[in-house]
């Protein structure tokens, strides 16, 4: 899979829901020049694994809000299923209190361009057209900066839960970077040492080991 890291977002236009119950036209344009946006993927509404890290990326809203950062969900599942998932109780499988945007892909065309849709369409023997895999998104996250360029992904397979403090520590470093010119190192986290990008940063990073 090529990678998107880099390149314009792809761009697409598409129902959400927004506030927990707002059917709306949607695109990631609207942040152009205004905020850096962490988009991400999750195979299904109304499933295991999925309304734990929706409601993890919620509990964690005020701090994307403080880095002025925009946080986008999206599935396969169309926007009535994602109405209906957000208008129903935490304690009956839902998640009701997700307040962001989740994105309506039923023609799994923004997974597709995104490179995270778990499987693909193939033609048979017969030349009937079948699909391959499963028809659903991988747990796939995208930081993509003011500019609309993606600086950051990590693609998770089905069963994998991501970590959305790894989420907050990408965008730090992103937004440290981009003010200070400096570059950040392994497991570097917000008010850790950063280095210059040069052989004798390098050293004096190592040096202080």
């Amino acid at each position: 899979m090529e990678t998107l890291i880099g390149k314009k977002a792809p761009e697409f236009k598409a129902k959400a829901v927004i506030n927990g119950s707002e059917i709306v036209d949607f695109s990631l344009d609207q942040f152009v020049g205004e905020k850096e946006v962490v988009f991400f993927f999750y195979p299904l509404d109304f499933t295991f694994v999925c309304p734990t890290e929706l409601l993890a990326f919620q509990d964690k809203m005020a701090e994307f809000e403080e880095r002025n950062v925009a946080v986008v969900g999206c599935s396969v599942d169309s926007e009535f299923s994602h109405w209906a998932w957000l208008r129903t109780e935490q304690k009956d499988g839902g998640i009701k209190g997700v307040k962001y945007p989740l994105v309506a892909d039923l023609s799994k065309t923004i997974a597709e361009n995104f490179g995270v849709l778990a499987g693909e369409y193939q033609y048979d023997e017969a030349g009937q057209i079948r699909f391959e895999g499963a028809p659903v998104a991988y747990r796939g996250l995208f930081l993509i900066d003011k500019q609309g360029v993606v600086r950051h992904s990590v693609i998770n397979d089905l069963p994998l839960g991501r970590s959305v403090d790894e989420a907050l520590r990408m965008v730090d470093a992103l937004q440290y970077f981009e003010a200070n010119g400096e570059v950040c190192p392994a497991n570097w986290k917000k008010g850790d040492k950063a280095m210059t990008a040069s052989f004798e940063g390098v050293a004096e990073y190592l040096g202080d080991r």
